[in-house]
């Protein structure tokens, strides 16, 4: 389990306003955590590091929306942060087209409104506690105590790792040798790329696995502010995030450093994204090739830079705080996620020998690099795509908006326990408290207690599953807010 000051706990979606009232924005979008708690260096585990202290601020520093998961016990999972209800078993691999019809006539759990999920539900999914070993699956990257997740068939000659879920989402340009191109999350290896709609080879259609979802269908929109100091928040996320790079590389190490160090529109609390948070901010309807933009909405702007072959219009890979584990030294690389195109070198024409530069996955994939290593001696290539590797990445910064409206002055001491909770949950506090009130995530009071004690047990058994945000309020007018999940 992941700790962080208390201020950094609370729920991102509760405000409180200048005139002593509560208000809860509407969370639409909320990021589920990647479970990630181990820290590391560039090579190996380590201790938890202290703020100023080298490697601190990557993704075990900081505790989200921790994944939380219902059973339904009728082939169906529900997600409790999002909301999302998804199919448990895939099945086979199927086309493309097939997915479609499969979940226009899916009655599974009684339900008729199945959908092919768009790659930000999918991605939603994902736990970077994940680890392979080359074309070998050691861990999956999801969580199989609710979800069956098969890998490659070595039997026909398939590669563990060749396991892909595809998503609803296209790439609006082409890959590879000028391939229609699908995105996918690939849970037994940790790394989202595209993928050629079509066999290359055959032309026929090329078959992956689907995972049904259903369920709110505005999960992955995003709801940006300009607001004008440098900063874009996204509503959608409770997100605020550094409106432009700075336009410097660095390694991943330095990368912590910069955004632990940053002082940007009067906010000293930035930190690295994960990699679903950064994830977040994609927006798949632009790429290079065919907007002449990063994939990212218009009012952000990314650095641009000449390819490793000289040719203008590339944009910037971004390193996150997650770690991606695979090969003998699992703990050396990090994730970071592509804004340009995801290059890499191939063979072309085939058994030609001649290797080119092309976009291989995507706009919006997301790769790993090695954290370290000689500046100058990059870019290289590595993997069966010939990845670029830059190593020497940008850096786009985040923080939590929901930290300017805490109060710092506050001494309330309080634990609520179990969280998640199931019918029952414990409110302590080593105040006495006056009241306790519970909202949805629509901003809606669902609940309101008199407390009148330092201990309250709550009777949650008329909530819903799903994220609750607490408001607590001590005889002496302290107050103090944070989030429940209610996953019966």
């Amino acid at each position: 389990m992941k700790f962080q000051p208390i201020s950094r706990l609370l729920s991102l979606s509760i405000i409180l306003s200048s005139i002593g009232f509560m208000s809860v924005a509407q969370i639409t979008y909320p990021i589920v955590d990647t479970d990630v708690s181990d820290h590391y260096d560039n090579t190996s585990i380590i201790s938890a590091p202290s703020s100023g202290q080298a490697f601190y601020g990557q993704d075990a520093t900081y505790s989200g929306n921790q994944p939380s998961y219902t059973d339904n016990g009728d082939g169906t999972i529900t997600d409790n942060v999002t909301g999302l209800m998804w199919e448990q078993d895939m099945g086979t691999k199927i086309s493309y087209a097939d997915a479609f019809t499969k979940a226009t006539n899916s009655t599974l759990g009684g339900h008729t409104d199945w959908r092919v999920p768009t790659i930000k539900e999918l991605v939603s999914l994902a736990q970077f506690t994940g680890r392979c070993m080359g074309n070998d699956v050691v861990d999956k990257f999801i969580d199989t105590n609710y979800f069956n997740q098969p890998i490659g068939n070595t039997a026909i000659g398939e590669r563990e790792i060749d396991a892909q879920t595809w998503s609803s989402t296209q790439y609006v340009g082409l890959t590879m040798m000028g391939d229609s191109t699908v995105f996918g999350y690939n849970f037994a290896d940790g790394r989202l790329k595209g993928y050629p709609k079509y066999n290359p080879q055959s032309g026929n259609p090329a078959t992956m696995y689907f995972r049904l979802v259903r369920g709110v269908t505005d999960y992955g929109i995003n709801n940006y502010v300009d607001n004008g100091d440098g900063t874009i928040t996204d509503n959608a996320t409770g997100l605020m995030w550094q409106q432009a790079d700075d336009g410097n590389t660095r390694d991943w190490e330095n990368s912590l450093a910069y955004a632990e160090g940053l002082s940007l529109a009067g906010y000293d609390d930035w930190r690295l994204p994960n990699a679903k948070e950064l994830h977040s901010i994609l927006d798949y309807t632009r790429c290079p090739d065919v907007t002449n933009s990063p994939a990212i909405d218009p009012l952000f702007s990314c650095t641009s830079f000449n390819d490793p072959n000289g040719n203008s219009g590339q944009y910037g890979y971004y390193w996150t705080g997650s770690p991606l584990m695979d090969g003998p030294s699992p703990y050396s690389d990090a994730v970071y996620i592509c804004f340009g195109e995801a290059q890499g070198e191939m063979e072309s024409p085939p058994g030609s020998g001649t290797m080119v530069l092309m976009d291989t996955h995507g706009a919006g994939a997301l790769r790993n690099d090695p954290k370290t290593g000689v500046q100058g001696s990059y870019p290289q290539y590595f993997g069966p795509q010939n990845d670029v590797q830059y190593v020497f990445n940008y850096t786009r910064c985040v923080r939590s908006v929901a930290d300017a409206s805490i109060d710092e002055d506050a001494k309330l001491d309080f634990r609520i326990f179990p969280n998640p909770a199931k019918k029952y949950f414990m409110v302590s506090s080593e105040d006495r408290l006056e009241t306790i009130t519970i909202y949805n995530t629509l901003g809606e009071k669902v609940m309101e207690l008199s407390a009148d004690e330092k201990k309250t047990i709550v009777n949650a058994s008329q909530l819903t599953n799903g994220v609750y945000f607490i408001h607590l309020i001590s005889e002496d007018g302290t107050a103090a807010k944070t989030k429940i999940i209610i996953a019966k």
